[in-house]
């Protein structure tokens, strides 16, 4: 049996599409004969405070998976304005893992390290070095470009620093997993890579997370924007969205969380069409999303957001939602060229309203949307299906001193049946 250690920022029971990621893929190596060991830190995604309400921890086999669950604790708080507090979160949780990593006895036949933040990556590339073997960097997201697209940090000297760390993790990495097609151009690009050292494995579903969607021929006009409020989401047409769906008889569920959700709600909470309900597990997040008729997603104008599938879309598709979206890229094409919503660039509220209200008041295009959702979920989103490629590469892949030892055994065993064969004769 293949040993695997995952190293990971977060983690099961942490909400949103990081954590629930690695948990799947855990879960999914462990059901393919892989014993899987995950190094993470304590669920504070997007509060420590949370996860002492038990209904978090919804995945039994997972809470009594102490032995391969390793957690360390971390003082300082990333959700900080300051640049400076947020790098040393990043490189608090780095040194820890390194630490653990120089302590640990046990050898792995794979490194799987999940990035951004770049320097978790950087613990995966230490680690391929300390147990001598092979290094799969999974990326959810262009890491430092993402930095620029939300304005956190512009000091092109440190920029260009991360730049080239970013260049030695993609370059050094065995194999390089994609969770969207649209960072495979950039990622080729940037460090002269072959394209077959890269292999796309996209947030994806299990099949019993599909929702019916029988019920989506009857209209409510209900719409959801279910997710993170951050840095890269435009919460500003949300806000103005609201008062013309509250003249339109439409009614808004936000299910938020992130460094903008306290700004929004304050600005939104006193129209009648609107609830906000706070986070919630993703098997609860997935039963409020199907109830509704539309989905909601919106990126800010930035280039590197071009490239990201968002992680909702997956949710409402799951959900059997038609999106409308005020995404552009590969996250628009994916939503147009499939048919399961109508995508824009356009900012302006009024154009938005219409094509909601054409959704809305369609019920076969609803339905025809819903449908299509759920069938490219089936073929294109699906764990059971989209795993498999890395089970080939990590059981046909062997490393060197592997193939050494292979080849010591065999000259060994050669040499002892010419030896038996010559005392035979």
């Amino acid at each position: 049996m293949k040993r695997v250690l995952i190293i990971t920022q977060h983690f099961y029971p942490e909400i949103g599409s990081h954590a629930n990621r690695i948990k799947h893929l855990y879960m999914l190596l462990a059901k393919n004969n892989f014993e899987a060991t995950v190094l993470t830190t304590e669920p504070s995604y997007p509060n420590k405070k949370m996860y002492k309400d038990d209904q978090f921890w919804d995945e039994e086999s997972l809470n009594l998976d102490n032995e391969h669950i390793i957690r360390i604790g971390i003082k300082n708080r990333k959700y900080s304005s300051s640049f400076l507090n947020r790098l040393y979160y990043y490189l608090e949780i780095m040194f820890k893992f390194i630490l653990l990593i120089l302590k640990d006895k046990q050898k792995y036949d794979y490194i799987f390290v999940t990035s951004p933040p770049i320097f978790t990556g950087f613990v995966g590339l230490f680690a391929k070095y300390r147990y001598k073997t092979k290094f799969i960097l999974d990326i959810r997201d262009l890491w430092p470009e993402s930095l620029k697209g939300v304005g956190v940090f512009d000091n092109p000297l440190i920029l260009n620093i991360f730049g080239a760390l970013e260049k030695i993790l993609y370059k050094k990495s065995d194999k390089i997993v994609i969770n969207s097609l649209g960072f495979q151009e950039y990622i080729q690009r940037k460090a002269g890579i072959l394209e077959s050292k890269i292999m796309f494995i996209p947030n994806s579903v299990v099949k019993e997370e599909l929702a019916s969607i029988e019920h989506k021929k009857k209209q409510s006009k209900k719409i959801i924007y279910a997710g993170n409020l951050g840095l890269a989401q435009n919460t500003e047409i949300i806000y103005q969205l609201v008062p013309l769906l509250e003249e339109k008889g439409i009614q808004l569920t936000v299910i938020g969380y992130g460094v903008n959700k306290k700004q929004l709600v304050e600005s939104i909470k006193n129209h009648k069409n609107v609830t906000i309900i706070n986070p919630v597990t993703k098997k609860q997040c997935l039963n409020i999303i199907a109830q509704h008729d539309l989905g909601l997603v919106t990126l800010k104008d930035k280039d590197v957001f071009k490239t990201v599938l968002p992680g909702k879309i997956i949710d409402y598709m799951t959900c059997g939602v038609p999106i409308v979206g005020v995404i552009d890229g590969y996250a628009k094409d994916l939503v147009n060229n499939h048919g399961v919503g109508i995508a824009l660039r356009d900012k302006h509220p009024e154009q938005i309203l219409s094509h909601i209200m054409d959704i809305l008041d369609n019920h076969s295009t609803r339905y025809e949307m819903a449908n299509k959702g759920q069938q490219l979920i089936l073929n294109d989103f699906n764990w059971e299906k989209n795993i498999t490629s890395l089970i080939e590469y990590m059981n046909e892949s062997t490393l060197p001193q592997q193939r050494k030892e292979r080849k010591d055994t065999k000259d060994v065993t050669e040499g002892l049946h010419v030896r038996m064969e010559s005392l035979h004769k």
